[in-house]
């Protein structure tokens, strides 16, 4: 399979709220799409680079396609659960804090 380039974000602390609420909350039932975003790999690369310069990111992804349009998915569902998903920017900068810290990653 072919990778059109495009992702579904959505960041694990929201994941793990949704569950807890759904846990709780007497009227949730059936499935939840959680997604924050659904955007080309090319966008999370743009983030990265703005908030980190110095970290070697690659400038394309040989299999994106920007010709087809990412979709979208509702988070009218989710928002009953009372979820206001993280952005992906925040995310993204949190992970690779996370990363660092743990020494996964070292850069300047």
């Amino acid at each position: 399979m072919l990778s059109t380039g495009i992702y579904s974000y959505v960041d694990v602390r929201d994941v793990a709220y949704a569950h807890v609420q759904a846990l709780e909350i007497a009227s949730a039932n059936g499935r939840y799409c959680l997604v924050e975003t659904v955007t080309y790999s090319s966008e999370t690369r743009k983030i990265l680079h703005k908030l980190y310069p110095t970290l070697n990111i690659p400038k394309k992804c040989k299999n994106e396609k920007l010709l087809v349009p990412p979709f979208q998915v509702s988070k009218e569902k989710a928002k009953s659960l009372g979820i206001d998903f993280l952005p992906l920017e925040v995310s993204l900068r949190d992970t690779v804090e996370s990363l660092k810290e743990k020494k996964f990653l070292n850069f300047e």
